[in-house]
């Protein structure tokens, strides 16, 4: 038997990706199936946290709340947040800068990679507020960026937290998101 060589592992792009059925990330030239699709509770979960944070973002004219849209690292790299909060005006089918907070909520098939994969990727780009929602324990593990390396403030469940976007400040009641 054969020992795998790194050059016939498939390295795929951008070009691939707007090619395909389903919903699919890439990161570093791998692609990631986005399926089975997330379950109710995932989704109830994250419709609460884009509520909480365009309620949070209502007097703030520069920052904006999204649900799931391509962010496009590099062209081998595509992901797709749960929630995240830009601070800079969309434009284009995708984002190309990195979002001020970035919400993944966990589901047993993309768990692993969340919480490794995309930690190291968010903390990489710059992603200043990364949260890990894991709602079968009910808990948000909320880090900040400093210096670089993600720091966790703190394992929030009905915690109300200030969020300094630069731009904007706002605050968030994990409470509200059971």
């Amino acid at each position: 038997m054969r020992a795998i060589n790194i050059k016939d592992i498939p390295n795929y792009t951008y070009q691939d990706y707007i090619q395909w059925e389903g919903k699919w990330e890439i990161i570093d030239g791998i692609a990631y199936a986005m399926a089975p699709a997330p379950g109710l509770k995932h989704q109830w979960i994250s419709s609460r946290i884009n509520w909480l944070l365009q309620e949070s973002l209502k007097s703030c004219e520069h920052c904006y709340a999204l649900l799931p849209v391509d962010w496009k690292i590099k062209d081998n790299t595509i992901v797709q947040p749960d929630n995240l909060v830009i601070c800079y005006k969309p434009r284009g089918k995708y984002i190309i800068k990195a979002p001020s907070m970035i919400f993944e909520v966990l589901s047993p098939s993309t768990a692993l990679k969340d919480m490794n994969l995309k930690f190291n990727l968010y903390e990489q780009e710059g992603v200043k507020y990364y949260i890990i929602v894991d709602y079968d324990d009910e808990v948000a593990r909320v880090y900040h960026l400093q210096n670089g390396r993600y720091i966790k403030l703190v394992d929030a469940t009905d915690e109300t937290i200030e969020f300094d976007l630069e731009k904007c400040q706002i605050e968030f009641d994990f409470s509200k998101i059971w």
